[in-house]
């Protein structure tokens, strides 16, 4: 069973579509872990603010495996993929990480906003604080203790 974590975000109907998202994860892959939600500005674009947050799960599925079900959740919440990039979207749940598997391929792992967002670094330094980065070779703790906080400001907020 590999040890996998997701980051959750939405700018679009986010409580709607964080929680439906939550939902479908628990369906496909079972007992979920949640950090806190955060609210964050918008990045890259102009937009309404995200919420997000970090799940994880255990799951025997592969990577690409892993992949397919988070694409299928994401389009049953009326995500569009091919898209631009730096977009507003319903739903958008990317594999942070993969046991501390490196690849580029199916995709980026570790996913290199781990190390540059603080709306993905913050939240998985709660669930996974102790665990190492397997390239930075530093905690995810400690990893977010050096972040510098004022560059992505983050807002704490509790879904109803």
């Amino acid at each position: 069973m590999a040890e996998i974590f997701v980051g959750i975000g939405s700018n679009i109907d986010r409580e709607q579509h964080i929680a439906s998202g939550i939902d479908m994860l628990r369906e496909a892959f079972g007992e979920l872990s949640l950090s806190p939600i955060y609210e964050s500005e918008s990045f890259g674009f102009s937009g309404p603010s995200f919420f997000n947050l970090v799940a994880r799960f255990e799951s025997s599925k592969s990577i690409g495996e892993v992949l397919a079900e988070l694409k299928r959740i994401e389009a049953a919440n009326g995500r569009v993929h091919g898209a631009k990039k730096f977009a507003s979207r319903t739903l958008d749940i990317d594999i942070l990480l993969y046991d501390d598997v490196v690849c580029s391929q199916p995709c980026e792992l570790p996913r290199g906003e781990v190390l540059e967002n603080a709306f993905v670094l913050r939240p998985l330094a709660e669930l996974a604080g102790e665990r190492i980065h397997p390239i930075a070779k530093q905690s995810y703790h400690a990893l977010w203790q050096a972040f510098d906080k004022q560059y992505q400001p983050l807002n704490r907020v509790s879904l109803t």
